[in-house]
């Protein structure tokens, strides 16, 4: 296989890397950069819904400036918190930044943990209606007033598969399908089961998924205390003294960045780690049920040769969708 020569008219639109919180996907991805090197030389796409947002370093785990000097990023730092950023958005915006990419001869190499994104990019988006702030604002004072359980067994009545797959506490999610339905009449489900016009072989995945849950779990326990040790309570602080953020935006109900909030709202922080860490127990549960449901390559993330393994799944899934 040639790894040069690249061009739109090549089926491999772009690699993908996905994988629970703390797999160590940044690894993987600057190890590929590095042994491909000038010879077809990668940009990185990121595929996460916190990394968009300036000011949001530390509890994103964001790639570090000299990571970001080695090798391209795209889609970091792009918004201020104060904004929403949608699926539909990232498509956009993937699909253009790849084929910018593969112009330069470069090969695009999406990585992150927002299964939504990956599955939307690989298998199409329906135009559902766009975000109404009276609406959320609505929503969110019921919730206050209720609780996001009871708002979750609102949803499990008009849209029981949707609800099956969220957490009664999961309120970015319910209040976004509960918003779908009273928009357009329609459960979210059903939007999402429309036609599908993407080529998912034009955009491989390969999927860093652990053997042992309990290596991620000490991942996310170690990374999430680093976090705390890095200053990620004093990053929160900044972020509640601008005075135009608030809980109920998405940037802010971010894991991590919402339990911080939480603790520093009520005065409270020395059951900031547990939280966080369950929190993020949590999210990457979510993210290997996601990633279950996609066609994908597997690689075990806590392999001790996970670096050449991953460097060859995603090296034969190149060969593969240029066959």
């Amino acid at each position: 296989m040639s790894l040069q020569g690249r061009s739109d008219e090549s089926p491999l639109r772009g690699l993908c890397l996905a994988g629970p919180t703390a797999a160590g996907k940044t690894a993987v991805a600057l190890d590929l950069a590095r042994h491909l090197g000038s010879r077809w030389p990668v940009e990185v796409i990121s595929v996460d819904s916190a990394l968009v947002y300036r000011g949001m370093d530390i509890g994103t785990a964001k790639p570090s400036a000299a990571e970001r000097a080695e090798v391209p990023h795209h889609l970091i730092d792009l918004l201020e918190p104060t904004a929403a950023y949608s699926a539909a958005q990232f498509v956009a915006d993937a699909a253009r930044l790849a084929a910018g990419i593969r112009a330069r001869g470069h090969l695009p190499l999406l990585v992150g943990g927002t299964m939504l994104y990956f599955k939307a990019l690989r298998e199409g988006i329906d135009a559902m209606p766009p975000a109404d702030p009276a609406l959320r604002r609505e929503l969110d004072a019921r919730a206050a007033r209720e609780g996001w359980p009871a708002l979750h067994a609102e949803l499990a009545r008009i849209d029981p598969v949707t609800a099956a797959r969220l957490a009664p506490a999961d309120a970015q999610r319910i209040q976004r399908a509960l918003e779908v339905h009273a928009l357009s009449g329609r459960p979210l489900s059903g939007w999402q089961q429309g036609p599908r016009a993407a080529d998912t072989a034009a955009w491989p995945l390969v999927a860093l998924e652990p053997d042992s849950r309990d290596w991620l779990h000490q991942r996310i326990a170690e990374r999430f205390a680093a976090m705390l040790d890095a200053g990620l309570l004093h990053e929160v602080q900044r972020l509640r003294a601008r005075g135009d953020l608030h809980a109920g935006l998405p940037s802010m109900r971010c894991v991590g960045y919402r339990q911080a909030w939480e603790a520093l709202e009520s005065g409270d922080t020395t059951s900031l780690a547990a939280r966080g860490i369950a929190a993020t127990r949590q999210l990457a549960k979510r993210q290997l049920t996601w990633l279950r449901g996609m066609a994908r390559t597997v690689v075990a993330c806590d392999a001790p040769d996970v670096l050449p393994r991953s460097r060859n799944a995603l090296l034969a899934a190149a060969g593969r969708s240029t066959d």
